[in-house]
């Protein structure tokens, strides 16, 4: 029984998507769980209005892998304040965006985490767990002076976490393919609140 060329190719398609979605179903049916971002908090001292927050499921097993590896792996945080109300547009008060970078030093086999928005030194830590929670662990964050808030008026916070990309030398791009596939990004999560 002859087929006609436009059974072939049929044929030939349905094999071709049969072979993808084969390779594809794996990797679906075992997709790490999103980052998210948890346990927001507001507060204030005298002076400046605070936040504090977590990020989990921010460290894959890829991502482990990665820093175990001695790649640089940097996490940004967006905040971002708007001052909100009965107009179109909310107006936009504060905007900050900082940067935690855990290094690891095989030879000595410590980690390094640097967080942009302390005043201090890279923290050195033998343990990756630690250094894990020194990345994600928001704490005592500034996001505005108190002063520049207005009584009785309403606001929203929006918050935002990812790991940034990183940029091999073209050598390691093969033998650390699995980078590409290490990204993630949160959602935003918003707190309204009235000062």
């Amino acid at each position: 029984m002859m087929l006609s060329s436009f059974h072939r190719t049929a044929i030939t398609l349905f094999m071709s998507v049969s072979v993808v979605l084969c390779l594809l179903l794996p990797s679906i049916a075992f997709a790490e769980e999103p980052a998210v971002i948890e346990n927001i908090k507001l507060a204030n001292t005298r002076d400046d209005l605070l936040t504090y927050f977590d990020v989990r499921q921010a460290f894959t097993p890829k991502i482990n892998q990665a820093v175990l590896n001695g790649i640089p792996t940097t996490f940004s945080f967006y905040i971002t304040l708007y001052k909100t109300g009965d107009s179109w547009f909310d107006k936009k008060i504060s905007d900050i965006r900082i940067k935690s970078t855990l290094k690891y030093n095989s030879l000595k086999k410590e980690f390094s985490v640097l967080r942009s928005w302390k005043n201090e030194k890279a923290i050195i830590t033998p343990s990756f767990e630690e250094a894990k929670s020194l990345m994600t662990e928001m704490d005592n964050l500034t996001i505005i002076p108190l002063n520049q808030l207005v009584k009785g008026d309403k606001y929203q916070l929006r918050i935002k976490a990812e790991l940034d990309k990183i940029t091999l030398p073209l050598s390691l791009h093969t033998i650390f393919f699995f980078v590409s596939f290490w990204n993630f990004e949160t959602n935003w999560y918003l707190i309204n609140f009235t000062y």
